[in-house]
């Protein structure tokens, strides 16, 4: 479908969840497309927010919290440490486990990212259809509801 086919739809014909997985695609898109230069995608940059928000984090914790393999959180990580942006060191609480942090040049980078994402969200709110805070208040309730169900189904 075209973006002209798509503008013409009726906006109540569209599941939420495909509006929402479309936004999702053209983030990861221009996201990939403006993170080589800074030799990430899109992924590791979700890694890099939760060593950042979480100060010292392991890898299975990363793994849990972004719902992806402990295989592809490893190879991504080496990469980061390669990159010079994380460094690991063995947990004195586990020592079978890796603490996982940022570096200085991480989180210059994860800054430029930042602003990369401030961007793009500018561009996608710049016509004032609803406020950027109530929306992210409601997304915030409505992602933790949904956690919530798949938890609870899962039980």
């Amino acid at each position: 479908m075209s973006l002209e086919e798509f503008k013409m739809m009726d906006a109540k014909e569209i599941p939420i969840s495909k509006l929402f997985n479309i936004i999702s695609k053209n983030q990861t898109i221009y996201l990939n497309h403006k993170l080589e230069d800074l030799n990430i995608n899109e992924s590791q940059l979700h890694f890099l927010f939760e060593i950042y928000h979480q100060k010292e984090i392991n890898q299975e914790k990363i793994a849990s919290r972004c719902n992806i393999n402990k295989g592809a959180v490893a190879r991504s990580i080496k990469k980061l440490e390669d990159e010079g942006l994380i460094k690991r060191e063995i947990d004195d609480k586990n020592r079978r486990q890796n603490k996982v942090s940022l570096t200085s040049k991480g989180k210059t980078v994860l800054d430029e990212a930042i602003e990369l994402l401030d961007d793009w969200e500018n561009y996608v709110f710049s016509d004032n259809l609803i406020e950027k805070e109530l929306l992210q208040n409601v997304l915030k309730e409505i992602a933790v509801k949904a956690v919530e169900y798949n938890e609870k189904e899962n039980r």
